[in-house]
């Protein structure tokens, strides 16, 4: 708990909500009938720092707080919210909430239940605890060593963003969970320009964690690798064209997993049948080198959480063994329809939105294939090493990924540096291609956010090295 800032609703705090109070509230909501209901109350502080052209060009602060409050009667939804804890605001939230209900059968929530959460972020020193004046020495620190390390370097910009966000849940069916949530995430990003040419490097990293990350992943680091990726894109060449062999680096290229296959493995979209995964379980969906899995319990990690939104704890949940679809992220609306236990996936951006099924980190797991091996196989293809911007049409897992750091592998060894690489194909065909799989899986410094149905979340990817054996390379080099 930082010292500075506290939950209203925490005990303790201006306006503390017990068990008690919880349980009185579910009753209100659930008056006219409905089969489930929950409350979510959130209290989240966030804060921003940008430096750009030597100087401390944004600075912001602000807090949010409030209450949502969700009936479900069978697939209909109810849900209001109210960013006031007074005790007739309150109720009139949860009154509203239960309109969806009005009519049906009245169903008395069970008695709550305090819940004992792991500790998965343990923090040193909150980020919301230091001063403006340190952040900013951070950012000029990052600037600072971007600009000594080459004079080609004609642009550095930083950014620092923090987050404390205290959640409260209790649901009618028993829970009682209090988390506290950190999130930090430090940016550099640089422009490069000779001869005429400008390309840009970045550099980013945080997770569940305070300052102390800062001291691992210095500011110097960060520009370093800002600064590594533009000067070598520089000289970077128009990208081949056409169906070839593509190697993934360990790590951010998880990201191409999350859009492509891990949404379409997410609990709602099967259970509407608008997933190309729907009715597959049990199914060969991918290549036997395959196992994915998502994992809320990975330490201080950005997708990772003590508990879900609506009280359930996610462990590793196995959605792929050895390429065979055995389960969905599922939340408890879904996991009631599947007649399965919820897998703690449960998510929402903030108390003003209901929670639906969403991606916590997830990862590729590792195979027994020497990196170097897997490159060397390759007679000509391209090797993504990080990856920008990307569509995903999640009802067939149709994607089209853009590099920001590519290069071509020519005889088994990796050459030149390509520009504009356009990776196209369809995420489950995509799977069933992985030819090789590396034994260095990596976690991506905490650097994604996911957006669903205009929700954001943090989230984590993962993958070792991954050698597919063809994918359509969208460059505009014709020649070859």
């Amino acid at each position: 708990m930082t010292s500075r800032y506290q939950a209203p609703f925490a005990p303790g705090g201006s306006a503390p909500i017990d068990r008690a109070l919880a349980e009185r509230l579910l009753a209100v909501a659930l008056e006219q009938g409905g089969d489930y209901a929950d409350l979510f109350f959130e209290y989240a502080v966030n804060g921003s720092y940008g430096y750009d052209e030597g100087l401390l060009k944004s600075a912001g602060r602000y807090v949010t707080m409030g209450l949502g409050v969700r009936v479900m009667q069978g697939d209909a939804t109810g849900y209001a919210y109210v960013e006031s804890l007074d005790w007739d605001a309150l109720t009139h939230a949860a009154r509203t909430a239960s309109q969806i209900a009005r009519g049906g059968k009245s169903v008395a929530p069970v008695a709550l239940t305090s819940q004992t959460l792991p500790v998965r972020y343990p923090v040193v020193q909150h980020s919301l605890d230091v001063e403006g004046v340190a952040k900013r020495a951070l950012l000029e620190r990052a600037d600072r060593a971007a600009r000594a390390l080459d004079e080609r370097i004609v642009k550095v910009t930083a950014s620092l963003n923090e987050e404390l966000r205290e959640i409260l849940v209790a649901t009618s069916a028993g829970h009682f969970a209090w988390d506290s949530q950190p999130l930090v995430r430090f940016g550099v990003n640089v422009i490069a320009e000779a001869g005429g040419k400008r390309q840009t490097g970045s550099s980013g990293g945080g997770g569940r964690t305070g300052m102390e990350y800062l001291e691992t992943h210095t500011p110097e680091a960060h520009a370093a690798e800002a600064v590594r990726q533009a000067l070598a894109m520089l000289d970077a060449r128009e990208a081949p064209a056409g169906e070839m062999e593509v190697v993934l680096a360990p790590g951010d290229s998880g990201i191409l997993l999350h859009e492509a296959v891990g949404h379409g493995l997410e609990a709602d979209f099967n259970r509407k049948k608008t997933s190309n995964y729907a009715d597959a379980i049990g199914q060969q969906v991918a290549s036997e080198l395959c196992t994915v899995v998502d994992d809320g319990s990975l330490m201080s990690g950005r997708g990772t959480i003590n508990v879900d939104d609506e009280g359930y704890t996610p462990t590793s949940s196995t959605l792929i063994e050895r390429g065979r679809l055995v389960g969905y992220m599922q939340d408890q609306h879904s996991a009631k329809f599947f007649g399965v236990t919820p897998t703690g996936n449960g998510r929402r951006e903030s108390f003003r939105s209901a929670p639906m099924p969403r991606m916590t980190n997830t990862l590729l797991l590792n195979g027994e294939s020497d990196p170097d091996e897997i490159i060397q196989s390759v007679k000509r293809g391209v090797y993504a090493r990080k990856f920008g911007g990307g569509q995903v049409d999640i009802t067939n897992g149709d994607f089209v990924f853009s590099l920001t750091e590519g290069y071509l592998i020519e005889d088994g060894r990796i050459t030149a540096p390509l520009k504009g690489v356009n990776l196209i194909g369809n995420g489950p065909d995509v799977m069933r291609k992985v030819a090789m799989l590396g034994n260095d899986m990596a976690v991506s410094d905490g650097i994604w956010t996911c957006g669903k149905d205009g929700q954001s979340v943090p989230v984590g990817v993962g993958c070792p090295t991954v050698k597919i054996s063809a994918m359509t390379v969208g460059g505009t080099d014709l020649g070859g």
